[in-house]
């Protein structure tokens, strides 16, 4: 185990080593070529990609793919929008957004069962009647086929 990290920490050494060498062949290259060095390390320098920059982007965006996730009749969607009738679309997909940004799995189905909710703080076991109880396990189970979802959906 402990060659294991010393191994680890030496390749991690050498690669950093090798990228510190190239970016001193790329600054060596740029003093002594100008920008004609760009020649040396890219293609089609005079080709027509400035002009055509952004033209093959016709897949749809993450926020338009959540748009259309959250307007479809999916059965999630249609939950989703039930639970969140007071928020806009554009609300709902800040909020996800905030969910799918957490580090950790777990964060991020709480993070979503927080936003189902619509904010509400539960005051622990301490609920005054069963109207107002908001089932945590149905919630969590939304959370989850939630994110499973959009995780589907944005790749």
């Amino acid at each position: 185990m402990v060659n294991q990290q010393i191994t680890d920490r030496q390749q991690r050494l050498e690669s950093f080593l090798e990228s510190v060498k190239a970016a001193q062949q790329l600054q060596d290259d740029i003093m002594k070529y100008g920008l004609d060095a760009a020649y040396l390390y890219c293609d089609d320098v005079e080709g027509d990609w400035l002009d055509t920059w952004g033209d093959d982007n016709d897949e749809p965006t993450y926020i338009e793919k959540m748009t259309t996730f959250l307007e479809s009749d999916d059965a999630i969607a249609v939950k989703v929008r039930e639970k969140l009738q007071n928020k806009s679309v554009s609300e709902i997909i800040e909020g996800l957004e905030y969910c799918l940004s957490q580090l950790t799995e777990n964060k991020r189905i709480f993070a979503a069962k927080d936003l189902l909710v619509g904010g509400v703080a539960f005051a622990g076991s301490d609920r005054s009647s069963t109207n107002d109880m908001i089932d945590e396990t149905e919630l969590l189970d939304l959370a989850e086929d939630l994110l499973e979802k959009l995780t589907e959906i944005l790749g």
